[in-house]
């Protein structure tokens, strides 16, 4: 458990020095060094982050872990009591409704009395309350303990998991186990399902229809189990809680009264006592392609059932893929450091490498699913992959526009095959653009822009699936409406305010791309369109708390077709009122998790224009802290995020330090419950990583925000050129009172800006901060701040 308490008075806490010592670094000269023990997977396990806390690959699609009873959106949750079956695909810290966790296999040591009729069968009956304190896990393993005397251990293969079970029973007069496979998923979405058994081999096969969890339409997966370790006793089926010997498959389908919700049915394999060491291996294969893939996959990636090989395979492609930061972490408390170091770890979970599963369509393109959502993770995640893994990076943007190609736009969300759900503006825009700016290799640029202008131009039958609603609107008006007349889509009138600055922001990032393609009449029709965010700035709007005047005046409101405007609280949908009130339904309202106080600080192309509109740099400054500390942020929302670091569009950049200093580790710590809301696919991890790396990006420019790094110094090394960039701190104080920038030099010279662009981590090269208890006047003239749209 971190050392650290929550409060909302701004501090900056002083780091427990509980180890010293190089970490990882390029100046490191300890050999025992492993980054793995730096990676906590159980952080985020409990009290809503969803974290995925099994075994994976980086981005693989076989996610191997026990499945709990409660949110276990995740499958594995830490504040639960009771695991029901083991599954092979997850997703991690999504939020809503439960996703994939297909098939879960489950090892009775032994039916009482030998008798199949004594042992439980149906998903709920079988539950099995595990021993608290028993699960262990690091990248590429989790191990378990259940109160039945099964000890349950698992490790994964790109396309397949290996499960080790160990018996302490195994003296009994009973034990015999039973390996059952489940037609199931998390969800409880199955709509068909088949599963069989070979009774020569005991190997367990199947398929099932499913839905996905956040989007339209269903998709079908296939499994193939072996057990090894023991010898075929007998096989069978199984519905509900009755199991029969001798029939070889059962089918389900979905008929009004064989529900999913209620209903578990599958195939079995009962075995002779294991033949050493009371233990026996399940392999099971997946494949969205066939059960006879499904099965190739496992024979090819896992031939002789090696659990400890598996393992230290895992570990080996974890240790390379972490390998591109190095970190001098002298004096630097080891929960710091895990914060680091599993948030890197938990960015690289999704999206998920798909690439020859997809039934869809035939490519030669990568193909990478399991994005939750592109609205939450074009602002920390893929900025942190560009620096960490930029030819993964480059793949899944060519998944994006190979989607593009095949089905007519670019998703913003999509999981399991399906369509999911836009949630604001069309945002794999924002990634493209800075793809181009970073200079990420293998786009097709041409095909990239048609698919962002589409987006901005075309608006599709159902926008709540893809690209952008109320474009003639958009077009004319230069906002979104609230009750807006659109009878060319089909979407959710909701969002108004939200829409507009996400739509005026993914306009600019058009611009930036259309500007460096050389589409000069595009570059001018887009960067007017940036501007529309300030048709929905109400200069006069005031704003209370509790019936007293926050003093600050000037919000985004709602305004009608006739142009005349509405009213949206400024502080609704924040935790101070209504908070759950801003979701994907006919009521959520203007603004989408968040308040308008907080979507009126989203300009990030043009905040010299924000900052004059809301009274100039010394009220922004105070109402950017009001914000902070009110309590009407809640960074557990990715848009967040930005306002961290804002302060130095303002000229203040040792405040957005402090922030940083005070969120990390108040709200971002080694707790299994250590990251504010869920992770949403690695996105509060990349904050954490980003943050204590001391360069924050800027998503969808070329604009990195210079703060000190946690760490005395931090390198990444470009794994596409093989430069390092170094960021050193001078008089680094590890109790975090020093974290102030006195003076910067880069290769030498002095630096001044506050910013600094990716050519330092392409091209490599040295960032000198020189660190002090008192902030400065570095990086605070108007010439040193980063760059506006109104200010070029």
């Amino acid at each position: 458990m971190a050392p650290y308490t929550t409060g909302r008075t701004l501090r900056v806490p002083v780091a427990v020095l509980l180890s010293s010592g190089f970490v990882c670094g390029q100046v490191n000269s300890s050999s025992s060094f492993d980054v793995l023990d730096y990676v906590d997977t159980f952080i985020g396990t409990s009290n809503g982050g969803h974290s995925f806390a099994g075994a994976t690959l980086p981005f693989g699609m076989a996610k191997a872990v026990a499945d709990t009873i409660g949110e276990n959106q995740a499958g594995f949750a830490y504040d639960t009591t009771n695991v029901t079956g083991f599954s092979h695909m997850h997703d991690s810290g999504t939020g809503g409704s439960p996703s994939l966790g297909n098939f879960p296999i489950f090892v009775h040591p032994g039916c009482p009395g030998d008798s199949l009729d004594n042992c439980t069968w149906q998903q709920s009956d079988r539950a099995t309350s595990w021993i608290q304190g028993s699960p262990k896990a690091s990248p590429g393993y989790f191990g378990i303990a259940l109160q039945n005397g099964v000890r349950a251990e698992m490790t994964v293969t790109n396309h397949s998991a290996l499960y080790q079970f160990t018996f302490t029973n195994g003296s009994t007069d009973s034990f015999s186990p039973v390996v059952l496979v489940d037609l199931m998923d998390l969800p409880q979405s199955r709509t068909n399902g088949t599963a069989s058994v070979d009774p020569s081999t005991g190997r367990l096969t199947g398929n099932g229809t499913f839905n996905p969890s956040f989007g339209i339409g269903s998709y079908d997966l296939h499994f193939c189990a072996d057990v090894q370790g023991a010898s075929v006793r007998d096989t069978g089926v199984w519905t509900n809680n009755r199991a029969g010997l001798g029939q070889t498959s059962v089918s389900l389908t979905s008929d009004g009264s064989n529900t999913p919700s209620t209903l578990s049915a599958g195939s079995f394999t009962r075995l002779h006592a294991p033949t050493a060491n009371n233990t026996l291996f399940v392999r099971v294969g997946v494949s969205f392609i066939s059960v006879e893939q499904a099965c190739s996959n496992a024979e090819k990636e896992q031939p002789n059932f090696d659990f400890p090989g598996t393992v230290a395979a895992a570990e080996d492609v974890w240790r390379a893929k972490l390998d591109a930061f190095r970190v001098n972490a002298d004096g630097v408390s080891t929960d710091l450091q895990k914060v680091f170091w599993s948030g890197m770890y938990r960015a690289m979970i999704s999206p998920q490498d798909y690439t020859g599963e997809n039934p869809l369509w035939e490519s030669d393109e990568p193909y990478y699913d399991s994005y939750y959502c592109i609205w939450d993770s074009f602002r920390g995640v893929h900025q942190l992959l560009t620096l960490a893994d930029p030819l993964s990076q480059s793949r899944m943007l060519r998944s994006l526009i190979d989607i593009y190609r095949h089905e007519g736009y670019l998703p913003d969300c999509r999981m399991s095959l399906c369509k999911g759900y836009t949630q604001g503006g069309s945002n794999a825009d924002v990634l493209l653009t800075e793809a181009l700016l970073k200079n990420i290799s293998d786009i097709d640029w041409a095909t990239a822009y048609e698919a962002v202008v589409k987006n901005a131009e075309v608006e599709p039958a159902n926008w709540n699936v893809e690209g952008r609603g109320g474009l003639n609107s958009w077009k004319t008006l230069e906002y979104i409406p609230t009750d807006d007349f659109d009878p060319y889509g089909v979407g959710l009138h909701t969002r108004s305010i939200s829409r507009t600055v996400e739509y005026a922001y993914d306009d600019f990032c058009i611009s930036e791309i259309a500007l460096r393609l050389g589409h000069q009449s595009d570059y001018e029709k887009y960067i007017q369109r940036a501007t529309n965010w300030q048709n929905m700035f109400k200069d006069d709007q005031t704003s209370f708390i509790g019936g007293v005047d926050t003093n600050f005046t000037g919000f985004l409101q709602p305004r009608y077709p006739n142009g005349t405007w509405g009213y949206q609280d400024p502080i609704f949908c924040s935790p101070l009122l209504n908070f759950d009130s801003c979701y994907l339904n006919a009521n959520g309202h203007e603004t989408y998790e968040g308040s308008a106080w907080l979507y009126t600080f989203f300009v990030p192309q043009d905040m010299a224009a924000l900052i004059t509109r809301l009274g100039g740099s010394a009220t922004f400054t105070s109402r950017l802290s009001y914000l902070h500390d009110s309590g009407l942020l809640y960074v557990g929302d990715e848009q967040a995020f930005l306002t961290v670091f804002q302060f130095h569009y303002s000229g203040r950049p040792a405040l957005s330090t402090e922030r940083a200093h005070f969120y990390i580790p108040s709200q971002f710590n080694t707790s299994t419950s250590g990251i504010p809301g869920n992770d949403d696919s690695g996105a509060m991890g990349s904050f954490a990583v980003l943050s204590m790396m001391g360069l924050y990006p800027v998503h969808g420019q070329d604009v990195y925000l210079i703060n000190p790094p946690f760490f005395k110094e931090i390198s990444i090394q470009n794994k596409v050129t093989g430069n390092v960039a170094t960021i050193k701190n001078i008089n680094f104080d590890p109790t975090y009172q020093s974290i102030y920038i006195q003076s910067a030099k880069r290769d030498g010279q002095p630096w001044t800006k506050n910013w600094i662009t990716h050519d330092f981590f392409y091209e490599g090269g040295v960032l000198e901060l020189e660190l002090g208890p008192m902030e400065s006047a570095w990086g605070t003239q108007d010439e040193d701040l980063p760059p506006s749209m109104s200010s070029q």
